[in-house]
């Protein structure tokens, strides 16, 4: 074997270089040696290669120490020779340049069929399925327990048993490992994914963290002010409505909305909503007679 000089192939005097050299002078040389450019050079070809065996080894920080204690053995002594371009029969690299990467084509061989064996055992995870499921408002902040019937892909029905956590939030989704797809080659089964949508009643809606109820009121309550109770989801509140109240506003009581994600509660909102009878007695209609004598009220002509 041949010792080969990878810092003269590169144009460098000596190994005290730094990386930067070492790319830069590769960058040059091979810009010189290229078998595109030099195509009357029959051996441009076999200099352009020798040059890309040098950077391989030179660039990489564990084949160049080695490299640099046999470099400082050889050069320097006399009828030393580097090789340009004797390499094996069907191999890109010199004998040479195996000594510090193995045998290159071997090992390609070696590790092509390692790949293969290995992508044929790769264990493949089943597909996850997604479904969706509609709460109510109650259910969804007490939390609850429910049953879906699913089909599978094997037509048959399957019954699943779903524990939905208090304080949930809407389109938050439930994921009951190992449910789904089948997984190959020994792989895990796929996860069932359940999206909870929570489902707005008569009674609450919500918004975010914050709950809304209607709160109605007669005229004279409204007009007069009162004191009212409200129900909210989990209890009772007493709250002031003052005089002048507008049907259409909102009145806000903190901390009795729904949960949040730092174990507090958003806001019940209440929406005022004034409601006129439909029926009156005699004396009803005569004192609101008796108001549209008396008042100068006129709400067309509030703007």
């Amino acid at each position: 074997m041949i010792f080969k000089d990878y810092y003269k192939i590169l144009g460098l005097e000596n190994s005290r270089v730094t990386m930067q050299e070492i790319k830069a002078a590769y960058r040059e040389q091979a810009k010189l040696y290229h078998p595109d450019v030099n195509t009357s050079n029959q051996y441009s070809e076999d200099r352009f290669k020798d040059i890309n065996e040098a950077y391989r080894v030179l660039s990489n920080s564990n084949s160049k120490r080695k490299y640099d204690r046999m470099w400082n053995n050889h050069i320097g002594k006399k009828n030393i020779q580097y090789e340009e371009s004797k390499r094996g029969t069907g191999s890109a690299f010199s004998d040479f340049f195996n000594l510090f990467f193995g045998d290159v084509r071997e090992n390609q061989l070696e590790d092509n069929k390692e790949n293969k064996t290995k992508k044929k055992k790769v264990p493949i995870k089943g597909e996850n399925i997604e479904t969706l499921i509609d709460i109510s408002i109650q259910d969804a902040f007490y939390g609850a327990s429910k049953k879906i019937s699913l089909r599978t892909i094997n037509g048959k029905m399957k019954t699943f048993d779903v524990k939905i956590p208090a304080g949930i939030r809407n389109n938050e989704k439930i994921r009951l490992v190992g449910q789904g797809k089948e997984g190959s080659n020994g792989g895990s089964n796929g996860d069932l994914l359940i999206n909870i949508h929570i489902e707005n009643d008569n009674k609450f809606q919500i918004k975010g963290y914050d709950l809304y109820t209607d709160l109605f009121l007669t005229p004279w309550e409204a007009a007069l002010g009162t004191r009212a109770n409200i129900v909210g989801i989990d209890d009772e509140s007493s709250i002031y409505i003052p005089q002048g109240t507008q049907s259409g506003e909102n009145i806000r009581i903190p901390g009795k909305g729904y949960k949040d994600t730092k174990g507090g509660r958003g806001d019940l909102i209440a929406n005022i909503k004034v409601m006129v009878p439909k029926k009156l007695t005699d004396e009803e209609k005569d004192a609101f007679i008796k108001l549209k004598e008396i008042s100068n009220f006129n709400p067309r002509n509030v703007y």
